[in-house]
């Protein structure tokens, strides 16, 4: 476990599905409110962010989670999904950072700090030898973010939340 006086990260599981679902639509209405529009952002996390989602993505032998909590209490306030790779050019060998969010009330706090240390030593366990991730290409405090630890554009991808159509940076460190 890593933690610092406010808080704890602690290795996630398909029974924490509840938790994850909590912080992960939290997290994506607050990065993106101003980008998709309501009623696509309430379908958006229901589907994408709903406990069952959660649920079946850590059942996979593939993939990891890690949650932060604040202490005392443990109400969860972020978290880190690494799993095998959904991306443009993804090879052998690639790794991704599916999901890597806190509440921005945490930001600065070391959170995203300890959980990007998680998902490098998780994926180097594995004997990966790049580590990738998307991030929206408007969101340049996460890109900032990923380029202190190494990361670099190598693509680009789009997704769709409702009729709005994003588009992502392609973003990989060699481990």
């Amino acid at each position: 476990m890593t933690q610092s006086d406010e808080w704890a990260i602690r290795t996630a599981g398909a029974g924490d599905a509840d938790r994850l679902a909590l912080v992960g639509a939290a997290t994506f209405l607050d990065g993106f409110a101003t980008v998709i529009e309501g009623d696509a952002m309430i379908a958006h996390c229901r589907n994408a962010h709903g406990a069952d989602s959660y649920r079946a993505l850590l059942e996979r032998s593939d993939s990891e989670a890690w949650l932060a909590e604040v202490m005392p209490g443990g109400a969860p306030v972020g978290y880190c999904v690494l799993t095998a790779p959904d991306l443009p050019d993804a090879g052998t060998g690639d790794v991704e950072v599916k999901r890597i969010y806190s509440l921005s009330r945490f930001h600065g706090s070391g959170i995203g700090m300890a959980l990007m240390d998680r998902a490098i030593r998780a994926a180097r366990d594995r004997g990966a030898t790049r580590l990738m991730l998307g991030v929206y290409v408007g969101n340049a405090r996460a890109i900032a973010f990923y380029r202190k630890h190494g990361f670099e554009p190598v693509g680009t991808r789009r997704f769709t939340v409702g009729n709005q159509i994003c588009d992502d940076h392609v973003m990989a460190m060699p481990l």
